[in-house]
């Protein structure tokens, strides 16, 4: 895998970073060299080597990740000032108001 110039600036835009035109070859440049050397890591398959590392004692296993609602210490019309129909309510902003 490797980028061109238009990704580079495209990266750089998102980041909004200013890339000024005489350093963008060398940017592609430098972005190549490390797509090349993660390329290159992702190749190494240690044989027989350490199994993954997982904290605590290995007995101890990791629940099963299932999205779900996460129960509140206390319901949301105890946390708010004035709490209506499922709703915060707060106070108006003065620049909604009609003119």
């Amino acid at each position: 895998m490797s980028l061109g110039r238009d990704e580079v600036l495209h990266v750089a835009r998102l980041a909004e970073l200013a890339v000024p035109d005489g350093e963008v070859e060398r940017l592609v440049e430098q972005f190549n060299h490390i797509l090349d050397y993660v390329a290159r890591l992702d190749e190494v398959r240690p044989a027989g080597g350490p199994d993954v590392y997982v904290a605590g004692p290995a007995s101890v296993t990791l629940r099963e990740d299932v999205e779900d609602a996460v129960p509140l210490a206390r319901p949301p019309a105890a946390m708010a000032p004035e709490f209506a129909d499922g709703f915060f309510l707060v106070p108006r902003h003065g620049a909604m108001e009609d003119h």
